[in-house]
C-alpha cells in the first residue's frame, strides 16, 4: 500500500505495479509516458533529452550572459565583486530543486502508477514551498548582504559590489526560484519541449534587460540580477497560465494553492538531494574564495570565477539530461520496468559523453579564446591556462556522476545520492582547500577539486552498479511517502 494525496485528506490506495513479462502499462494514455514506457531507449533518450538539455543550456547562458555583460560594460572589478556573490545567488538553483525536482519526481512516480488523486494539488504545493524558500532567501540575502560577501572573502569595494548584486538577487528571488521550480515540474511531466520554449522566452526577456539596467538604468551589477529574477518570473506565469487553462496532460487544481503536509513532506525528501547537489557548491566557493584571498590576488578571483562559470555552463548539457532521465527512471519505476531503467540509466550515460567529449576536447585546446569573452582586458599566463585545463580535466566522467544522482531519488533511494553529496563538500572538499593550498599553493585549489570530484563520480558509479547488480525490482522496495 502507497500513502497519496487526496484532495481533502490522506488516505491508502492500492499501487499499481508492472511485473515481468505483462504488458507494459499505459500510463493514463499520455503519449509522453507511453513513450517512456515502450519506446527504445535511445528513442525516449532524443526525444526527452535534446528538449532538457535545450533547458539548462539556456539556463546556464543566462549565467554566461550576466558575466559578459558586468565584464564588457564595467570591468574586471565589477565582474570580480559579481563572481563573488554568484556562489550564493546560486542558491535560488538549490532551493529551486528542492521543490521542482522533489515535486518532478514524485509527479512522475505518479504517472507511472496512474495516481491521479496525488496530481491534483502537486502544482499547488510544489509553488507554496517554492514561495516559503523565495522568502527566507530574501530575508537573509537582502538583510546580510555584506556580511555574506565579506564570509565569501570579500574585501574593499569588492564588498559593495557583491553586495549590491547579492541583495538584488534575494529581493526578487521568487522570480528565479518560483520559474526554475515550475519548469522542473514541466520536464516531470515529460514536457522537455515546452520546458524549453518557456525558458527560451525567459532567457530572451534576461538579454533585453540586462544591458538596459546595467548601462540604461545605471543599475550596475544589480541591473544582471532584476533582470534574471523577471525573466524567471515570466517564465513561472506561463506555467501556471498553462494550468489554469487545463493544458496539462495530468489533473490539476489551479486554483489551490497551499502546503499538503504528506505530500510536501514526499516531495522535500525526494528533492533534497539535488538541493544538497546544486546548494552544497556555496560551501565549496565560500572555502575556495577565502584561501584565494590568502594565496591569490584580485585578479586570481576574477579568473577563478570566469572559468568556474565556463565549467557550470558546460555542466548544463549534463543537467539536462539529468532532469530529462529522471522521469524516464521515476516512471518506470512506478510501472515497475527495472530491466528499462537499466538499459536507459547507459544509453543517458552515453549520450551525455557524446556531448560532453568533444567541448573537453575543443576547450583544452582553445582555452584562451573561452576565457577572453568574460576577462577581455587579462593577459593568461602559461599556469591561468593549465589551471583552467585541470579545472575540465573531469569533464568526461560527469555523465555517470549527474545520471547517478537523478537515479537515485528517481528509485526511492534519495538517502544515497545525499550521502554522496553531503561527503563530497564536508568530507573531501573543506579539509582538501583548507590543506593542499597551503602547501603547494595557488595550484592545490584546482589539484584538489579536479581530485574530488573524480573520487566521488567513481563512488556513485559504484553505487549504481550494485544497485543493478542485486536486480531489485522497483516495486519490493517501495514504502509510504510517510516512511520513505
Amino acid at each position: 500500500m502507497t500513502e497519496t494525496c487526496a484532495q481533502a485528506s490522506d488516505k491508502h490506495v492500492p499501487v499499481k505495479t508492472h511485473t515481468r513479462g505483462s504488458a507494459p502499462p499505459k500510463a493514463a494514455g499520455d503519449k509522453h509516458a507511453h513513450l517512456i514506457l515502450n519506446a527504445s531507449p535511445w528513442r525516449v533518450t532524443w526525444t526527452m533529452g535534446w528538449p532538457a538539455v535545450a533547458v539548462m543550456m539556456l539556463w546556464g547562458l543566462n549565467a554566461i550572459l550576466d558575466a559578459v555583460f558586468i565584464g564588457q560594460l564595467i570591468g574586471e572589478q565589477a565582474l570580480a565583486g559579481a563572481v563573488l556573490a554568484y556562489p550564493i545567488t546560486q542558491l535560488t538553483l538549490g532551493l529551486s530543486s528542492l521543490a521542482g525536482i522533489g515535486g518532478g519526481v514524485a509527479l512522475s512516480i505518479a504517472i507511472g502508477r496512474g495516481d491521479r488523486d496525488l496530481m491534483r494539488r502537486l502544482p499547488g504545493t510544489v509553488l507554496a514551498i517554492a514561495a516559503l524558500l523565495a522568502l527566507a532567501y530574501g530575508l537573509v540575502g537582502a538583510s546580510l548582504a555584506e556580511l555574506l560577501i565579506r564570509a565569501m572573502g570579500g574585501q574593499g569595494e569588492l564588498v559593495g559590489i557583491g553586495a549590491s548584486y547579492l541583495r538584488a538577487s534575494a529581493l526578487g528571488g521568487l522570480g528565479a526560484i518560483a520559474g526554475m521550480s515550475l519548469n522542473m515540474l514541466l520536464r516531470g511531466e515529460g514536457k522537455m519541449r515546452l520546458a524549453a520554449a518557456y525558458m527560451a522566452v525567459g532567457l530572451v526577456v534576461n538579454i533585453v534587460l540586462t544591458p538596459l539596467f546595467i548601462a540604461g538604468f545605471g543599475w550596475g551589477v544589480a541591473g544582471a540580477a532584476w533582470a534574471t529574477n523577471i525573466g524567471g518570473l515570466v517564465g513561472a506565469a506561463l506555467v501556471w497560465l498553462r494550468f489554469a487553462r487545463g493544458q496539462a496532460s495530468y489533473p490539476v487544481d489551479a486554483r489551490w494553492v497551499g502546503l499538503h503536509r504528506a505530500l510536501a513532506r514526499r516531495i522535500v525528501k525526494l528533492g533534497t538531494p539535488a538541493m544538497i547537489m546544486s546548494s552544497m557548491g556555496l560551501v565549496q566557493a565560500l572555502v575556495v574564495f577565502n584561501v584565494l584571498t590568502r594565496v591569490g590576488t584580485e585578479s586570481d578571483i576574477a579568473f577563478y570565477g570566469a572559468a568556474w562559470r565556463i565549467l557550470i555552463f558546460l555542466l548544463t548539457p549534463l543537467f539536462g539530461l539529468m532532469r530529462a532521465f529522471q522521469p524516464v527512471a521515476g516512471i518506470n519505476f512506478g510501472a515497475g520496468q527495472w530491466d528499462r531503467i537499466r538499459q536507459s540509466f547507459w544509453t543517458f550515460v552515453a549520450a551525455g559523453l557524446a556531448i560532453i567529449v568533444p567541448i573537453w576536447a575543443t576547450l583544452t585546446l582553445l582555452p584562451e579564446q573561452t576565457l577572453a569573452l568574460m576577462l577581455p582586458e587579462m593577459t593568461f599566463s602559461a599556469s591561468d591556462l593549465h589551471h583552467f585545463r585541470v579545472m575540465m580535466l573531469v569533464l568526461p566522467l560527469l555523465p555517470v556522476t549527474f545520471t547517478a544522482l537523478a537515479l537515485l531519488p528517481a528509485v526511492e533511494q534519495p538517502g544515497k545520492a545525499t550521502l554522496v553529496s553531503v561527503s563530497r563538500q564536508l568530507v573531501f572538499y573543506i579539509p582538501v582547500m583548507l590543506i593542499l593550498p597551503g602547501l603547494i599553493g595557488l595550484p592545490g585549489i584546482y589539484y584538489g577539486a579536479t581530485a574530488i570530484d573524480l573520487i566521488c563520480g567513481l563512488w556513485l558509479l559504484a553505487l549504481v552498479l550494485a544497485i543493478f547488480k542485486r536486480k531489485e525490482r522497483p516495486h519490493e522496495q517501495q514504502t509510504s511517502p510517510a516512511s520513505a
